[in-house]
C-alpha cells in the first residue's frame, strides 16, 4: 500500500509567533544600531572641537580662494602687459601692411588693425576668447593692434588651484575628524582625570588630587583651581567633623556626671540627706554647663547658617563695661577689679552682644588669674574706633597657644589641666560676634606676666568725624 507525503502546514499561531520573533530581533538590532548612533551623534569634546575645526577651514576656503584669485588675476594681468610690451616693440613701420599677424601663441596673439580702428572696445568672443585694441605710437604715427586672450587656459589653470586648496582643506578636515582621539589624549587628559576623580570623591575619601604635572595653559589653571576648591571643602568637612566630635565630647562628660549622680541618689540618697544634697547640687551644676553647652552650640550654628540677627542701638560702650565691672565684683570678691579712666563715645552696635564679649573676655581672665589678681577694664577713643580692652596679671599664654585661641573647642594645655576650663567656645563666639560689628580682636600676652584682649569696635559716623577732627 503506498503512502502519500502531504505537506502540513504550521499552525497560523506558530507562524505568527515566528514572525514576532524575527521582528523583535530585527527590532534589537535596528535599537542597537540607533542606540550606537546616538552614542556617536552625542560626540566627544574632542570630536566637537575637531569638527569646529572643520567648519573653520570651511569658512576660510572662501576668503583663500578670493586671495588665491586675485593673486591669479594680478599674475594673469602682468602677463599680459609684458605682451603688449613686446607687441610694442615688435610693430612693424608704417608702410608694413595691415592684418599682419605679430605675437601668436597658445593663450595670447596679436595683430595689426586698419587705420581708424582705434575706437575699438573690449570685445567678448564667446567665453573662450576676449578681444581688446591697443594703440601705440610707432615711427611718428599711430598704430593699432588688436590682443586676444583665450581665457580657457587661464580658467584651467584657476581651476586646479582652486582644486589644490579644496583638497588640502579636505585632507586636513580628514585628518583632524580620523585623529581626533589624539587630541583627546594629549590635551584633554586632565578633563578624563577631573572625571574619573570625580567619580572617587565621597565623604570618606577627599584628599584624592588632580596631578597637575602633564597639565598646561588653561586646563592647569583648571587643575589648580579644583584642587583648591577640593582642599576647601576638605578642610570644611573635617572642621565640622571635629566640631561634631568635640561637641559630642563635651557633652558626654555632664551627661555622664549627672547619670552616676542620679545612680547614686537611686540608691543611697533617698535616707542620707548629705549624699542627697550633693547629688542635686552636682546635677544643677552639670545641668548648667549643659545649658551653657548647647546655648553656645545653637549660636555658634546660627552664625553658620547666616541667621544670626543683631538688633544694632546707638550706645555709650562704658556704660557696659560699668555694669559688667559690678556683676564681677559682687560674683568674685576675691579678685581686684578696675576700671581705666574711661573715655565716652557712641558705638552703633547690639548692646547685648558686646557685653556678652566683654563678659566672655572677663570670665576667661578671670579663670586664668589666681586669686587676688588684678583685672582692668578699659575704653579708648581712636581714630579708627572705640577700643575696649581687659587685662590681666594672670598665667598668660604660651606663643605656640597665640595662633589658636580663637578656634572653636581649643583650649591650651594648661586650661584643660584646670578644673575651670570651660568648653573653649568662649573666644570663637567673642570674634564672631566682634566681625559681625565689623570690628577686630587682638590679644597680647606673656606667659607669668598676664594677657590683654583688645576689641576695636566702629564709631558712630558723628563720633567718628569728630575723633578724626581732634
Amino acid at each position: 500500500m503506498s503512502k502519500k507525503r502531504v505537506d502540513v502546514a504550521p499552525p497560523q499561531e506558530a507562524v505568527t509567533e515566528h514572525d514576532a520573533q524575527r521582528f523583535n530581533r530585527l527590532s534589537a538590532t535596528v535599537n542597537a544600531s540607533l542606540k550606537k548612533g546616538v552614542n556617536q551623534a552625542r560626540l566627544s569634546l574632542t570630536y566637537h572641537i575637531s569638527l569646529h575645526y572643520c567648519a573653520q577651514l570651511l569658512r576660510s576656503f572662501l576668503w583663500a580662494l578670493l586671495l588665491i584669485t586675485l593673486v591669479f588675476l594680478g599674475a594673469e594681468g602682468w602677463r599680459v602687459s609684458r605682451v603688449c610690451a613686446r607687441v610694442a616693440q615688435s610693430l612693424p613701420d608704417s608702410g608694413s601692411e595691415y592684418s599682419q599677424l605679430i605675437i601668436q601663441s597658445d593663450e595670447i596673439s596679436a595683430t595689426l588693425l586698419e587705420e581708424g580702428a582705434a575706437d575699438v572696445t573690449l570685445l567678448p568672443r564667446g567665453l573662450s576668447e576676449v578681444c581688446f585694441p591697443l594703440s601705440i605710437e610707432a615711427g611718428g604715427a599711430a598704430r593699432v593692434a588688436q590682443i586676444t586672450l583665450r581665457t580657457l587656459p587661464m580658467a584651467q589653470r584657476w581651476c586646479l588651484m582652486a582644486l589644490a586648496l579644496l583638497l588640502c582643506d579636505g585632507m586636513r578636515m580628514l585628518y583632524f575628524t580620523h585623529h581626533h582621539r589624539r587630541l583627546d589624549k594629549r590635551v584633554l587628559a586632565p578633563i578624563r582625570d577631573i572625571t574619573a576623580l570625580a567619580a572617587t570623591l565621597s565623604a570618606s575619601n577627599l584628599s584624592n588630587r588632580i596631578n597637575e604635572a602633564g597639565t598646561k595653559d588653561e586646563l592647569r589653571d583648571l587643575a589648580v583651581v579644583i584642587n583648591s576648591m577640593l582642599d576647601r571643602i576638605e578642610q570644611s568637612y573635617n572642621s565640622e567633623k571635629q566640631f561634631v566630635s568635640d561637641a559630642s565630647h563635651e557633652l558626654r562628660t555632664p551627661i555622664a556626671v549627672v547619670q552616676g549622680y542620679a545612680d547614686m541618689l537611686r540608691r543611697w540618697g533617698k535616707d542620707d540627706p548629705e549624699v542627697l544634697e550633693e547629688g542635686l547640687t552636682a546635677i544643677a551644676n552639670e545641668s548648667e554647663n549643659m545649658k551653657e553647652l548647647v546655648e553656645n552650640l545653637l549660636f555658634l550654628a546660627r552664625h553658620d547658617k547666616k541667621t544670626l540677627m543683631m538688633e544694632m542701638t546707638p550706645f555709650d560702650p562704658c556704660e557696659v563695661l560699668e555694669e559688667v565691672h559690678r556683676e564681677a565684683e559682687l560674683v568674685t570678691p576675691q579678685d581686684q577689679f578696675l576700671l581705666d579712666p574711661l573715655e565716652h563715645c557712641v558705638i552703633e552696635a547690639d548692646r547685648a552682644m558686646v557685653k556678652q564679649v566683654t563678659r566672655i573676655l572677663l570670665d576667661n581672665a578671670v579663670k586664668y588669674t589666681p586669686p587676688g589678681g588684678t583685672i582692668t577694664l578699659g575704653c579708648s577713643v581712636r581714630t579708627d574706633g572705640c577700643q575696649l580692652s581687659v587685662s590681666d596679671n594672670g598665667i598668660g599664654i604660651a606663643s605656640e597657644d597665640l595662633p589658636h585661641i580663637f578656634d572653636r573647642f581649643y583650649r591650651a594645655d594648661k586650661a584643660r589641666k584646670s578644673e575651670n576650663g570651660g568648653h573653649g567656645l568662649g573666644l570663637s563666639i567673642a570674634r564672631i560676634i566682634v566681625m559681625a560689628h565689623g570690628g577686630k580682636i587682638r590679644v597680647r600676652s606673656k606667659v607669668g606676666e598676664g594677657t590683654t584682649f583688645l576689641v576695636l569696635l566702629p564709631l558712630k559716623p558723628e563720633e567718628a568725624k569728630e575723633a578724626v577732627q581732634s
